[in-house]
């Protein structure tokens, strides 16, 4: 449909064109005679010197002896004929072609034509919107079939809590008279919020494949635009469409670029998008009633949202969708397996283990690299190690075994790499070593990677500090190994995630008895009346700053006795480490025991995720995930 009007479109631009043309090729043509004036043409008249004479209204073109072509304009009122028919003029009249309306056609054409350009492209520029470049109050919100494949709850895993919540609802669609005859009444919006990737559009999608009611989508951002008013007008539209589907659906994705709070930063907040706002709070519960039309929509900003759009009336429920635990994570990894050959070596709750605070999609982008892997190989199944390979491509990236690194290089990040691993397998309160490896990837040089043997739900004091103390054992590796004036720059990204969490102690979670238990995470020092947060004193950020320092401190000097009182098993590994590129928890202990290893096919071995980067299901802290930066 879209192509067939721009061909229109096209076809009668050219037949403008090909008018304006034919309209003004006659005078085109006389332009290109000479010009002279009527006084020469009357001399030239009496002198017997003009032949033919071929008279158009006021226009007169003129054939003298020698075959030139001039022309001349009559005055109005000028009679001539009789003159050049006395001088024996061949004396030729053209009827005038162009009447009253060609004329004024003339003259509006160009404008008509300019019009048509400006209408075309407002209307590209709308996005082809219903209505043309005129409609630009419609809603965009589309209808959604099964053409485009259909989604169930069977497809939905892993957020079982949620789906029950949405399932309810299309119980209600289906057998409303279920719940009505107790008193009930179906609720008229709910809220998915949720990490991105945790599946929110996912479940709205099963919603649409379930209920066998109209389902419409719509995005937030295609509410609001440069003309004011667009959006509140594209409200309306969208709840009468709505209306007269009822009962339906409609779903509408980032929800939080329409939904931001009213009156909120400097200068207030845009007038479209705060008008937009107000009409999507009166279509949904209003002074009419709004009945049949269920509102669902998902963010992951609930934070901005206006409060007067989270009441119940509007949204009646606010649906948490987290990432999910490891059963969650072994049952998504099972529908995605589906549609893949699996190998049978798979086991999909190791890989389910191995991949803490993965949201949906990652677990969906893992299932898909491990494909690709085994295609490019040429397997015809996807085994474990493709498995492997998937994870350690998604969480840290290709390795870079084309990077030429000196001797040097390569010696200082296997000391550094050894002391986050002999330090972690110290403290009874890290996670489990799982991999350590010098082979680059990403920005980073090396890495040692823990996994948690659960999914890690809060952090606790002496869990965090030994938590700093394990980051921190890279710096003290390589101070023990060259001296002060030998560190490198390779410990930046672990003072930087030591940083983070020492600071989330003690500003958010009071775990320092000198500051006490007071959030400081929205403070600013000084006062400004339109800046978020709360004024704070100097002598209290200093006190922050004192116990924050304190506790890194503390964690590298523990990590330095650590490594020094541990020198022989640090320097084994180091030199394993060397050896072999890539080693494994368990060959880590046998490393450190100065046990043989049974081959050395771990030459080339892959690695896994920083020993320094914390679960994403840990407390709200966000430290940086890689751990060493580009070290020399």
């Amino acid at each position: 449909m879209g192509n067939a009007r721009n061909i229109a479109f096209w076809v009668v631009l050219f037949l403008m064109i090909l008018a304006l043309f034919n309209l003004f090729s006659d005078g085109s043509a006389q332009m290109n005679s000479r010009q002279i004036s009527y006084s020469d043409f009357i001399q030239r008249v009496e002198k017997d010197q003009v032949t033919g004479v071929t008279i158009d209204g006021e226009n007169i073109a003129i054939t003298d002896k020698d075959g030139k072509h001039y022309a001349t304009v009559r005055p109005q009122g000028e009679e001539i004929a009789d003159r050049l028919i006395n001088k024996n003029v061949e004396v030729r009249v053209e009827r005038q072609q162009q009447s009253g309306f060609m004329s004024m056609l003339g003259v509006w054409l160009p404008f008509i034509l300019l019009i048509g350009v400006w209408i075309f492209f407002m209307n590209r520029m709308q996005g082809g919107g219903k209505g043309g470049a005129m409609g630009f109050g419609k809603s965009r919100a589309k209808l959604l079939t099964e053409k485009h494949g259909r989604v169930t709850f069977d497809d939905v895993a892993g957020i079982d809590e949620a789906k029950e919540e949405l399932e309810e609802i299309v119980e209600f669609l289906r057998n409303p008279q279920k719940f009505s005859r107790l008193g009930g009444k179906i609720p008229k919006g709910a809220l998915l919020v949720g990490p991105p990737g945790t599946g929110k559009t996912l479940l709205a999608r099963a919603i649409a494949g379930e209920a066998g009611v109209p389902f419409f989508t719509i995005s937030g951002s295609d509410f609001v635009e440069m003309f004011v008013g667009v959006g509140a007008s594209r409200v309306r539209d969208m709840f009468e469409q709505a209306k007269k589907s009822a009962p339906c659906i409609v779903f509408i994705d980032e929800i939080d670029a329409v939904g931001r709070a009213r009156g909120v930063g400097i200068g207030g907040g845009n007038d479209e998008r705060e008008q937009t706002l107000n009409q999507l709070l009166v279509e949904m519960d209003g002074f009419d009633a709004n009945e049949g039309v269920i509102i669902i929509a998902a963010t992951n900003r609930k934070d901005v949202l206006d409060p007067a759009l989270l009441r119940p009336g509007r949204f009646d429920r606010q649906i948490y969708v987290p990432n999910p635990d490891i059963k969650g994570r072994e049952k998504i990894l099972n529908v995605h397996a589906r549609k893949v050959p699996v190998g049978p070596d798979v086991d999909l709750r190791i890989i389910a283990r191995g991949t803490p605070g993965f949201s949906g999609a990652d677990l969906m982008n893992l299932v898909n690299e491990a494909a690709l892997t085994a295609a490019r190989i040429g397997r015809r199944f996807v085994s474990m190690e493709d498995f492997e390979n998937a994870k350690d491509k998604v969480m840290l990236g290709v390795e870079r075994r084309s990077m030429v690194l000196t001797p040097e290089q390569k010696e200082k990040t296997a000391y550094h790499e050894a002391g986050h691993a002999i330090v972690g397998l110290s403290l009874p309160k890290c996670d489990p070593v799982y991999k350590a490896t010098i082979i680059p990837r990403g920005g980073a040089l090396g890495m040692v990677v823990s996994l948690p043997e659960m999914d890690r739900l809060n952090y606790h004091k002496d869990e965090a500090k030994q938590k700093i103390t394990m980051t921190m054992a890279g710096k003290a590796a390589e101070i023990i190994k060259y001296g002060e004036e030998g560190v490198s720059n390779g410990p930046a990204g672990d003072i930087q995630q030591a940083s983070a969490l020492a600071r989330a102690m003690v500003m958010r979670w009071g775990m320092s008895d000198k500051v006490g238990a007071v959030d400081y995470s929205e403070a600013h020092e000084g006062y400004s009346g339109n800046t978020a947060g709360f004024s704070i004193s100097a002598s209290t950020k200093e006190l922050i700053e004192s116990e924050v320092r304190e506790m890194i401190e503390t964690g590298y000097q523990e990590a330095r006795r650590i490594l020094i009182e541990k020198s022989e098993e640090f320097e084994r590994l180091a030199k394993g480490l060397l050896e072999y590129e890539t080693l494994t928890g368990e060959e880590i202990g046998k490393v450190i025991r100065g046990e043989a290893l049974g081959g050395d096919d771990n030459s080339g071995g892959s690695s896994i995720p920083s020993v320094t980067s914390l679960p994403k299901t840990g407390p709200s802290v966000a430290p940086p995930a890689a751990e060493p930066q580009p070290q020399g």
